[in-house]
């Protein structure tokens, strides 16, 4: 038997008046999705337990079958690895946004967490400067993939307060500053990249072109070297991980999971979802099991864009999952685990702690009676976990 899991990230939303009190998924166009939960087993599972912030760091952790509780050190150590960052004693990574502050009043807005979506190719320039100018032999800036870069401090201990600047989109900035012990390292770093973005030619040419610029870093997600066992330690399978997320290869790396690159995935609306399939098929003939991760649906909840969500839903609908479901014909038994990792409802903008949908597909019994893959599920579906890490062992050990 061999295992796929299809992750649509932060699909799960709140009714929306606009919608008549129904969710994008509902109203979404998914024939693919809703095949697997009519013909399938489906239910609820909680993916970020009570003592954890919600996120797709913790939610993709549980999913894979690991205890966050017991393993979870912070976001930042993650995307090092996939960054090819080796974290040694005494390091504390720390994601490293490029922002878009606008001024009012007496306070700094969080105008765009992701600087406009920026290409990774300026924003590498951008933190090689960065680092040129404000790190030093402690504190080293390593550039990443967009606006989702990685600063590293060479620091035995830290305690700090920290906020991911995506839940803090279109709000002032002064009362989500960093506190703690640390606070005034920080806050320099933060004030000293705006004076070496201000007039950088990049942020120059963005402005002339009516792009937004990238006017400040943004430190956040900070954590240590994490140990876990490996994917293969704990269910005997060898896979690969499918990302265009830092955080998810990360997560699959620290796993033993290979992490699979694929040209043109961008964790935006404009990512090549064919392309995710052709490599997810590719890696499912040579391995036991595959982890398929699509960033755009929580992109568009961050950005309050009800109709690229409903479109990056249906994207991933017809795309991932219909390519998957033609593709799987003839490789042999395949089991599919659908789901998202989190609610990152448009209304807030930001992640959830709520159970979240999934269907396994095919089932050992008779289907459930589920006609619709959504937030129906939560209720209608026969299964309901709470510990997420609980959901890969019924997956892989043949529940459902």
């Amino acid at each position: 038997m061999k295992y796929i899991v299809l992750v649509g990230d932060g699909m799960s939303d709140y009714p929306i008046p606009e919608l008549n009190n129904r969710t994008p998924l509902t109203v979404a166009n998914t024939p693919q999705m809703d095949f697997v939960a009519h013909h399938g087993i489906t239910g609820g599972v909680r993916t970020i337990p009570d003592s954890l912030p919600p996120g797709s760091d913790v939610a993709n952790l549980s999913i894979l079958g690991y205890d966050p509780v017991i393993y979870y050190t912070g976001r930042a150590p993650f995307e090092a690895a996939s960054m090819g960052v080796r974290l040694n004693h005494g390091d504390i990574a720390f994601r490293c946004n490029l922002i878009t502050l606008r001024p009012m009043g007496n306070d700094m807005i969080m105008e765009d967490f992701s600087a406009g979506h920026i290409s990774t190719e300026e924003a590498r320039e951008l933190i090689i400067e960065i680092d040129k100018r404000l790190g030093s032999e402690d504190i080293k800036f390593y550039p990443g993939v967009s606006y989702r870069h990685l600063m590293v401090w060479r620091k035995d201990s830290i305690n700090l307060k920290l906020y991911p600047p995506h839940d803090i989109s279109g709000q002032g900035i002064r009362e989500y500053l960093p506190s703690g012990k640390e606070e005034g390292e920080i806050i320099r770093l933060m004030n000293d990249s705006q004076m070496i973005l201000r007039n950088h030619k990049i942020n120059k040419r963005r402005a002339d072109e009516g792009l937004r610029v990238a006017n400040s870093i943004w430190l956040w997600g900070y954590g240590t070297c994490p140990q876990l066992p490996t994917f293969k330690e704990r269910y005997g399978l060898s896979g690969s991980v499918i990302s265009a997320v830092d955080l998810l290869k990360g997560i699959g790396i620290y796993a033993g999971l290979d992490s699979i690159n694929v040209p043109g995935a961008t964790g935006y609306l404009d990512t090549d979802y064919k392309g995710k399939v052709r490599y997810a098929l590719s890696e499912l003939r040579k391995k036991d099991f595959v982890y398929l991760h699509v960033e755009a649906p929580d992109e568009a909840s961050h950005n309050g864009d009800l109709y690229n969500k409903i479109k990056a839903i249906e994207d991933f609908d017809s795309l991932i999952v219909g390519g998957i479901i033609r593709g799987i014909q003839g490789i042999g038994d395949i089991r599919i685990l659908l789901m998202t990792d989190h609610f990152t409802p448009l209304s807030t903008r930001t992640h959830s702690a709520d159970p979240v949908p999934f269907a396994i597909y095919p089932c050992k019994g008779e289907p459930d009676g589920v006609q619709r893959f959504d937030e129906s599920i939560l209720r209608d579906g026969s299964i309901h976990l709470e510990k997420g890490y609980e959901l890969m062992d019924y997956f892989i050990q043949g529940g459902g």
